[in-house]
């Protein structure tokens, strides 16, 4: 989610030499850096998953464990293709640094593609028919504009977060634009987010099934991700009318400092708070619905 938000954040919230690494971000550390962690978890989920197809411990697990999931199912299928959309990125950012917008551009590709393919690992691939094809989509589109907003925070918290000798002032006005900018793409991205999360909870729990949901483990941890998704909303609506107002009043004043303490402290509660939902729809992946 990173990686993909982060290249989209320097397309769309960057112009012309800003994008270029260590102008306003470091890209080709950070875009490099995500893609090789992605590609080593997705090493550790692939062993961990054959282990438990297998019914053995983690060490045993053996070339043939990993051949008996990696051609043989749609999960295998899914981990070959992001292994190889997260090695485009790595490649863009090796070969394509003097050309920002080309590397942003194959590292969002890239990235976007390695995360639309955990959604064959979720319970949408369960399903058969137009039911699993618009379960799929939906799934995709939510994981894709979780990681927009994700990326936008990582983002926007390395542009706040520097010492004050490294933030003169066209960083702040950058900054500023940066912030102001989001607030459009972050409407449809919660518009998404809403639309898709509900499609995917009916998808999965029928609609008489609902009012079960709060006596189960896993209808508690939807709970909870609500309401760390309300903070989240709460906190983007408040930095839209009223953070980053008060923001370009202090910059037009010249006395931005109080302002921008109070925006690192909202943007690092909702950071946190989007750590958390990522933190219970891994959890969540490991529960029914509804057990039995």
């Amino acid at each position: 989610m990173a990686l993909f938000g982060v290249a989209a954040f320097g397309l769309y919230g960057l112009r012309g030499d800003e994008r270029l690494s260590g102008a306003a971000i470091a890209f080709r550390p950070l875009l490099g850096g995500t893609a090789l962690l992605g590609l080593l978890l997705s090493a550790a989920g692939l062993a961990a998953l054959a282990a438990a197809m297998a019914g053995v411990p983690l060490r045993a697990v053996d070339s043939a464990s990993i051949a008996m999931v990696v051609p043989e199912t749609t999960v295998g299928t899914a981990w070959i293709a992001r292994v190889a959309a997260l090695a485009l990125v790595l490649v863009a950012v090796l070969t394509c640094g003097r050309r920002p917008v080309l590397m942003l551009s194959s590292a969002g590709l890239g990235g976007g593609m390695a995360l639309a393919s955990l959604a064959w690992g979720g319970h949408a691939a369960m399903r058969e028919g137009a039911v699993g094809t618009v379960h799929l989509g939906a799934d995709i589109l939510h994981l894709l504009a979780a990681g927009i907003w994700i990326g936008a925070l990582a983002a926007l918290l390395l542009l706040v977060f520097r010492r004050s000798d490294r933030m003169p002032a066209d960083h702040l006005r950058l900054t500023l634009r940066a912030l102001a900018g989001f607030a459009t793409i972050g409407t449809v991205v919660v518009a998404t987010l809403i639309v898709t999360g509900t499609a995917n909870l009916l998808l999965v729990v029928h609609f008489d099934q609902l009012s079960a949901l709060p006596g189960s483990p896993y209808g508690r941890l939807l709970l909870l991700k609500l309401l760390a998704f309300a903070v989240m909303l709460g906190l983007a609506a408040s930095h839209r009318f009223r953070l980053v107002p008060a923001f370009e009043r202090a910059l037009a004043a010249e006395d931005h400092r109080a302002a921008l303490r109070v925006l690192r402290t909202s943007l690092m509660v909702e950071t946190l708070c989007a750590a958390l939902i990522l933190a219970l729809v891994a959890w969540l992946g490991t529960l029914d619905p509804l057990p039995t």
